[in-house]
């Protein structure tokens, strides 16, 4: 994570309140200090803990975007950061702090990354490295795959979440023309994907975006937003990590990448996993992606005007929640992701890189 900053502001409540949930899990007397971080995410507020030994960051989920209760978000959140820390290239789990009246969506004190956001392109090989050391992991048998989600057919199943977040299309004020484009783009995704290694479910992070990365001073990408991964199709997390509204999302990782920059990192990854995805698996994983994406923003422009969740449980968009810089940074992407040109222009993207793919 980004070196802590100090700030006072509203969240000091919350920053009190965890002082007094680590006071009663027995941890206060090893933090030396305290210092909330910048609000940059809208699932999170993280506070800095300095130890003796190695610093923590404490993660104080906002909401869940796995739309999950308290209880069962936390065990989901810790079972992402245990298994994606055994790569190599996420922090490791160092403990869980129950919900309580002062924290009601708990916690989890994780290792603190000191480190750089990503710069693009010149960081998009450790990316490649970072995600082929998460995807080349050993998958468990089924039945201990859990609480993870692990669809029998990942791709229907992504189909089908993208498909219910395109329910809010009609209520996020689109333009005719994006409208209709996204909804043929949802209509050309295919029924399914054809046998092959690509379409192997693999240990995935669902939420691979550049800004989601630190880069260390050995140059090592660590992945440190985990609440979303799932044994899912590798070919999801590509496309997060190099799709243009993935790529321009994040203030300080914000790059345009050319078509050989994307088709490079694809080509990285499949020397660094011997995975090598067919081309046609890959791009329709892609296209996905991006759809999911597009239909988030409709959702996210249809329900962030709503009062925060007074129960304070399952998935929440509120814009109460964050700072109202953060509010207003999501909302001109937003925006801009749903406007008419930039759908075009990734739509053609899609297209070329085919191309450059076979090549």
């Amino acid at each position: 994570m980004p070196d802590p900053v100090s700030r006072p502001d509203a969240r000091l409540d919350e920053h009190d309140a965890l002082a007094r949930a680590l006071a009663r899990a027995g941890l206060a007397a090893e933090i030396r200090a305290m210092r909330p971080m910048a609000d940059t995410g809208l699932a999170h507020t993280h506070v800095w803990l300095s130890r003796d030994a190695i610093d923590w960051v404490a993660r104080l989920p906002k909401q869940s975007q796995m739309g999950l209760p308290v209880e069962e978000n936390l065990e989901y959140q810790a079972a992402c950061f245990v298994r994606a820390s055994q790569s190599g290239h996420a922090p490791a789990l160092h403990g869980v702090l129950p919900p309580s009246a002062e924290l009601p969506r708990g916690g989890l004190l994780v290792s603190a990354v000191r480190g750089r956001p990503a710069r693009l392109p010149d960081d998009l090989p450790a990316i490649a490295e970072a995600l082929a050391a998460i995807h080349a992991q050993e998958v468990p048998a089924e039945a201990a795959r859990a609480p993870l989600h692990s669809p029998a057919d990942p791709w229907r199943a992504m189909r089908e979440e993208v498909r219910r977040q395109a329910e809010w299309l009609g209520d996020a004020g689109l333009s005719a023309e994006a409208q209709a484009q996204i909804e043929n783009e949802l209509t050309a995704l295919p029924e399914r994907l054809p046998a092959g290694p690509g379409t192997a479910p693999r240990l995935i992070s669902f939420d691979a975006h550049p800004g989601n990365f630190l880069i260390t001073d050995s140059g090592r990408a660590v992945l440190v937003d985990l609440e979303k991964c799932r044994y899912g199709l590798p070919g999801f997390d590509l496309a997060h990590a190099t799709l243009y509204t993935s790529t321009t999302w994040d203030l300080h990782s914000r790059a345009v990448l050319t078509l050989e920059e994307v088709a490079g990192f694809y080509h990285l990854w499949r020397n660094a996993t011997g995975l090598a995805g067919d081309t046609r698996s890959l791009l329709a994983g892609r296209r996905a992606m991006w759809l999911w994406s597009l239909t988030w923003c409709a959702k996210w422009r249809a329900q962030h005007g709503r009062d925060r969740d007074a129960k304070a449980s399952g998935e929440d968009w509120s814009a109460q929640l964050s700072d109202d810089a953060l509010v207003a940074h999501v909302r001109e992407r937003v925006d801009h992701y749903l406007s008419p040109e930039v759908v075009n222009c990734v739509r053609n993207e899609l297209d070329d890189l085919r191309v450059a793919l076979d090549d």
